[in-house]
Parts: C-alpha cells; structure tokens; sequence
C-alpha cells in the first residue's frame, strides 16, 4: 500500500491524511477483486521496520487503525469478506489486540474472500516465528519440510500469493512474504495507493494472465495449472 505520504504531500496535506485515504481505499480494492473472482487479498498496511519511523506518523497510524478497524470490520463482514491479521500483535496496546482478535472472530466463518492484513509484519521476522516454534515443538531435523514449515507461518492458512501488485513505483521485496512469495509474480506500477483504480487493478490481472509460470520447469512440465 504505497504511497500514501506522497498523495498527500502532493495535495499538501498532512501525511496522516494520506493514510486516512489509503484506509479509506480498502474497500473500492476488495471489492473489485472480489468482482474479478480473487479469492485470497493480503494487504501491506505496517511493517516491523515501519517503527522506525517518526513517533507522530507512527501514533497516528495506530490511532487510524484504532478508528478505522470498528466500521472497517462492519462492511467487510456484510460483503462476507473474512479478516485474518499477519504479524506479531504482541507490540500493539492491548485495546488494538482485542479489537484485530474481534474483527476475526466476528469474520471467521465468511467465506466469499479472505482479507489478510498484513500489520507488524515482517517476511523475516515471520521465518523467525516459525523456527522458534518448530524448536518449541520439538520437531525432529528430519521430519522438517516445506509443507511443516508453512503450517508454522502467519499464512498457514492461505495459499502461496500468484500475484503481487506494488503500487507508487517501488521496486523491491520490502521483506513481504520473502518464503511464500518464491514464484509469486511482480506487477509494479507508478501509481499510489490512494489512487488505485480498477482500471489499473484490471492491467495488473492481464499482466497477470499473460505470464508463463514454470516454477522453474521447461515450458509443458511445471506441473502447475496455468492461472
């Protein structure tokens, strides 16, 4: 989700009023992908690196989220969207906790689309996690393998991303789903978050359509269904 701060200080407003727009942009992206047969979105709202950003921009976003997540979760839950938080909560004041634990348990039994938002999240902090709790559990060295390891991930749940669309122009990983995102493909565009259309969204799903996923195979023996 980037952009935000340069939408803003484009229109020269705050930079928290950038990220009241980019929240305020969730539901048109739901939505539209759900319309486009997606069944599975994960948004980037807040990384483990983004702490290190000034303290005002950090307490502001935690504010919008606090704000936001109570009439977020309403209207997903009415579009049968399920809500799924990846990151470590721990860092987060107990209020926000219990309200992200709500909006699950609230959710957990829509199955139209699942909305993974990806807050305190970090793609090696998240391998982390899962290495500490393989160790906690006892596994066997020998009995470790892809299929173990993913059910130790925030993802455990949801099936490895096809498509990853980075908006405002980035182009790097930005350590987002580093083990899950081994044969994701890229879309980048220049433009920001908070301006996402579905004109753009549907360049993207093209884009998408007209790549030729080996996984690492010759053309033919994949062994993977096209998408």
């Amino acid at each position: 989700m980037d952009g935000n701060g340069r939408w803003a200080a484009g229109r020269k407003l705050p930079r928290e009023a950038g990220h009241r727009r980019g929240v305020a942009k969730i539901q048109q992206v739901v939505r539209a992908l759900g319309a486009r047969g997606v069944s599975v979105v994960t948004l980037y709202a807040f990384s483990t690196e983004n702490w290190r950003r000034p303290s005002a921009e950090v307490d502001a976003l935690m504010s919008i989220l606090a704000e936001e997540i109570g009439p977020q979760t309403r209207e997903l839950h009415e579009a049968g969207v399920r809500l799924v938080h990846l990151g470590d909560p721990k860092p987060l004041d107990a209020a926000l906790q219990d309200a992200i634990a709500t909006a699950e348990q609230v959710t957990k039994d829509n199955n139209r689309l699942t909305l993974n938002v990806a807050f305190n999240y970090g793609g090696r902090d998240e391998i982390l996690h899962a290495v500490r709790g393989i160790i906690a559990d006892g596994v066997s060295p020998g009995d470790i393998d892809e299929g173990l390891f993913s059910r130790y991930l925030y993802t455990k749940e949801c099936p490895d991303p096809d498509l990853i669309i980075r908006t405002g122009g980035e182009q790097r990983l930005s350590n987002f789903l580093l083990w899950q995102a081994a044969y994701s493909e890229y879309y980048h565009t220049p433009v920001l978050w908070p301006d996402l259309g579905e004109q753009e969204l549907d360049q993207a799903l093209d884009a998408y359509r007209q790549r030729q996923r080996r996984f690492g195979a010759l053309d033919g023996h994949s062994g993977h269904g096209e998408a």
